[in-house]
């Protein structure tokens, strides 16, 4: 029976200090995926159970999975700075990554303010010599909140990038109107878990499902 590494925490170093981390990588590391928690000022960390369900999904695929918390945010030092800072910093967990591990596969995932964050380092990375092969966005923040007078002008996909889109039919937080609405012009499919909440209570298991049959093991091309 293979034995599964205890998850992993560590402290690395961002414009404004520390960024801390959970890591839960597979003995054998075939890529590297970044998972990005939602909005941090709403209770975000990245301990939230989406988060996890999708970190130790991406284990399982044979990545190695690092989770870091977003500026503010337990051990991570900063202030919220509603995705700019946050997206500079996930680069630089991903040029640290790239270093322990070297130049292997990577892919992006995010939950809520996670996911808009991983569309802009999806933008950001996806001229560049090794793009992220797959990006997984559950409960997209696109347009106004329900609640709040957050609005997110989340950016398109890449072009070609595979991505998975999952949002819950009874989201409280950000209506799946929004994400259909922003989904549409790309022509890009959106799951939707029927019954499930904005933080899919109860749904976890279909989270892992759908990552388990819809994205590529590491090792895979």
């Amino acid at each position: 029976m293979t034995r599964t590494p205890p998850t992993e925490s560590a402290l690395l170093r961002g414009a404004e200090g520390h960024i801390e981390v959970l890591i839960d990588a597979p003995e054998s590391v075939r890529g590297v995926a970044l998972v990005c928690h939602p909005h941090p000022l709403f209770g975000g960390a990245n301990t939230n159970k989406v988060a996890h369900t999708l970190a130790r999904s991406f284990r399982d695929l044979g990545f190695a999975a690092i989770r870091p918390n977003f500026r503010g945010v337990g051990q991570s030092a900063g202030e919220h700075d509603e995705g700019n800072g946050e997206t500079e910093d996930m680069l630089s967990v991903i040029t640290w990554a790239q270093s322990r591990w070297g130049s292997m596969p990577l892919a992006l995932a995010g939950f809520s303010f996670g996911g808009y964050v991983q569309t802009r380092i999806a933008n950001r990375l996806a001229n560049g010599i090794a793009p992220p092969r797959q990006l997984v966005l559950v409960g997209m923040a696109a347009g106004e909140t329900t609640g709040s007078a957050r609005h997110y002008e989340t950016p398109p996909v890449p072009k070609n990038m595979p991505t998975l889109l999952i949002h819950g039919e009874n989201d409280e937080t950000v209506a799946l109107t929004n994400v259909l609405d922003w989904a549409r012009p790309q022509e890009l499919p959106v799951i939707v878990v029927p019954g499930a909440d904005h933080f899919f209570h109860g749904k976890l298991h279909l989270i892992r499902d759908l990552v388990a049959r819809n994205v590529h093991r590491a090792d895979e091309h």
